[in-house]
């Protein structure tokens, strides 16, 4: 077995990257792309340097594990700023804009205000009466930012 592992050449390591890359193809949804090019780094340095096949694995272990979490990485940094661009399904960013009748008093400050047929967390900056038309202005996380029109 031993002897097999020591047979194995750049060639090897660069036709089992590409194997990976033509799997990837079907549709892995990236599992293995990030191997497959860690294959192809491995065969690459296989061809400019002369390492024994124990540390042919350990740089193919290593190069997977970096290119795999420095896409993970960019992807997560990626989907945090394109959901907070987004406004599908995410309800309170819809009410930004909408105008209300208040139903009871309100203090300034935190309070409660039912919008269509949901009650929201809601700041006021001053005390408003019951029959006012207010206006949602903002949010806070998932607090409605309101004040009289």
């Amino acid at each position: 077995m031993f002897e097999l592992l020591e047979q194995v050449n750049h060639w090897h390591w660069l036709a089992f990257g590409l194997a990976l890359l033509a799997l990837e193809l079907v549709g892995t949804a990236g599992y293995f792309l990030w191997i497959g090019i860690s294959a192809m780094l491995v065969g690459a340095l296989l061809g400019a340097l002369p390492i024994g096949w124990q540390m042919q694995w350990l740089s193919f272990a290593s190069f997977s594990l970096i290119t795999t979490w420095l896409w993970w990485r960019r992807q997560l940094s990626n989907d945090k700023q394109s959901d907070a661009n987004r406004d599908l399904n995410q309800r309170e960013k819809q009410l930004v804009g909408q105008t209300v009748r208040l139903t009871e008093d309100i203090q300034r400050g935190n309070c409660r205000i039912k919008v269509g047929d949901s009650s929201w967390s809601a700041r006021a900056s001053q005390d408003i009466q019951s029959g006012t038309e207010i206006k949602i202005v903002a949010l806070d996380g998932i607090i409605l930012i309101i004040e009289p029109l």
